[in-house]
């Protein structure tokens, strides 16, 4: 059961009479054990809802149109913890003194087909299999890493056989759709056993939809962990060789790639981005692949429609491998406007290490040391990934603190130049102060709400159990 939190005003529930901190036991005989539970059978014309409150328990027979909603407003979900001791886990290379959200390893399959989030399904029950069925929780998005039972359990630091294909079998051959990805790590799952892991993947097609590659993130905070190898320059450029080979074969066998490459074998290689049919239908954007030709695509879109009509200086600041993607493919462009001028900080990540170069890891610290002293024009524009849904940066810093201490008005980049520039005329009209702020610093929806479709780090304001965070609480923040 769950607890009912409030009544939504005009509602079938507030017309029965039931009362926020009562107890949904379950719908048509169903239990409910979280929100999903609820929106799930909630759906029909005739249910039998059992609802204990108070002690006593009361059944509403209830009429309605099939898909309206009888009113509750019910709990959030606890986010389920990961038991797994993967040799590449980011959060175990997390340094110390960080917020304990930011030391949260979830493993939470309703948390996948909600936001994105990989999960191994070391742990997914077949009961839990069985309700992604019954559901229809698709699609769901799986870190394989490795077919290979017992290469997985070094891996993922299991003690035990995880029935990994057994799974996989039995979420596609019900109709579950999968999403996949490979943390590659060099010297253990490249190679010929990269070749197996994506030839027994490629038997579950099309339910399993694509496999990501993306390349292992090494902070400078490994100690006492497992020896890894760096991936280098050299290493990508070799990879892509061979996937490049590898997908025009999966082509010809399976009408599609199949496997796709992260953008940060293209961005820290310098090599050309591939074009949009590379990406097909771009399944795995939040998982960086493909997201900055997508950026690239739409940028292109909107320029024939940007104006510029009063001078404009903007400072735009990002991670390292964002500033060299702007730097080739968006920057060159906006650089023809007459009346506009922009400069490029690229900041390098302090907290984890130079070699951690995404957008995401940009500390308010580094960022005001990064600026201090340096001619920022009118505005710094800061990419909205770099906080969460409280407009903290990694190290609690807010951004009205970089606000003050750089003393020129910070905005979030509304995700298109064309909000951006229209976000400045507004700012330029004079509005009141807090009109204006929630302007500069209001993050797009996009942001807080998409599927996040590559290994993520939550980023999580807990409100009591820190060991549990709650559903409305997680903010995703792409690594």
């Amino acid at each position: 059961m769950i607890e009912i939190l409030d009544i939504e005003a005009g509602s079938i529930a507030e017309e029965l009479g039931v009362q926020p901190g009562a107890k949904l036991v379950s719908i048509n005989g169903k239990e409910i054990n979280d929100e999903l539970d609820y929106r799930f059978y909630n759906n029909g014309e005739e249910l039998e809802v059992l609802i204990d409150q108070g002690g006593e328990q009361t059944i509403y027979e209830i009429e309605k149109e099939p898909h309206d909603d009888i009113g509750l407003l019910v709990e959030d979900m606890k986010m389920l913890k990961c038991g797994n001791s993967c040799i590449f886990c980011f959060v175990h290379q997390s340094p110390k003194g960080l917020r304990k959200p930011l030391y949260f390893k979830d493993e939470d399959y309703r948390f996948s087909f909600l936001y994105g989030h990989y999960v191994t399904l070391t742990n997914t029950t077949q009961k839990e299999l069985d309700r992604i069925v019954e559901q229809q929780l698709s699609p769901l998005y799986v870190s394989v890493h490795v077919t290979d039972s017992e290469l997985r359990k070094y891996m993922l630091g299991l003690r035990r056989e995880d029935h990994l294909m057994e799974k996989l079998a039995f979420l596609t051959s019900n109709g579950i759709e999968l999403q996949t990805q490979i943390v590659l790590c060099p010297g253990i799952n490249d190679g010929e056993v990269l070749d197996n892991t994506i030839a027994d993947l490629k038997a579950f097609y099309p339910g399993i939809g694509a496999v990501a590659i993306v390349p292992v993130g090494l902070t400078k905070h490994r100690t006492w962990l497992p020896h890894l190898t760096p991936v280098t320059s050299e290493y990508c450029l070799k990879t892509m060789q061979i996937i490049d080979e590898k997908r025009r074969l999966l082509k010809a066998e399976l009408g599609t790639t199949f496997a796709y490459l992260s953008d940060e074998f293209y961005i820290s290689t310098d090599t050309t981005l591939p074009d949009a049919d590379y990406y097909e239908d771009f399944n795995q954007l939040e998982n960086g692949v493909g997201l900055t030709r997508d950026f690239i695509i739409r940028f292109q879109e909107e320029l024939p429609l940007l104006q510029v009509s009063e001078p404009l200086n903007l400072t735009l600041v990002s991670g390292m491998l964002g500033s060299t993607a702007l730097e080739k493919y968006i920057l060159p462009h906006l650089r023809q406007f007459e009346n506009l001028h922009f400069s490029l900080y690229a900041v390098k990540n302090q907290f984890y290490g130079e070699s951690i170069t995404v957008r995401a890891f940009v500390e308010g610290a580094v960022a005001s040391l990064t600026l201090k002293d340096q001619p920022l024009g009118d505005y710094v524009v800061l990419p909205p990934r770099v906080l969460n849904h409280d407009r903290l940066f990694l190290d609690d810093w807010h951004i009205e603190q970089l606000e003050q201490r750089l003393g020129v008005p910070v905005l979030i980049f509304p995700d298109s130049f064309i909000d951006l520039f229209e976000n400045i005329r507004l700012l330029r009209s004079g509005l009141p102060e807090e009109e204006a702020k929630e302007i500069r610093h209001t993050i797009p929806v996009a942001y807080i709400t998409e599927k996040s479709r590559r290994e993520s780090f939550l980023i999580v304001k807990v409100e009591g159990d820190s060991e549990s965070p709650s559903l409305k609480s997680v903010h995703n923040i792409s690594i």
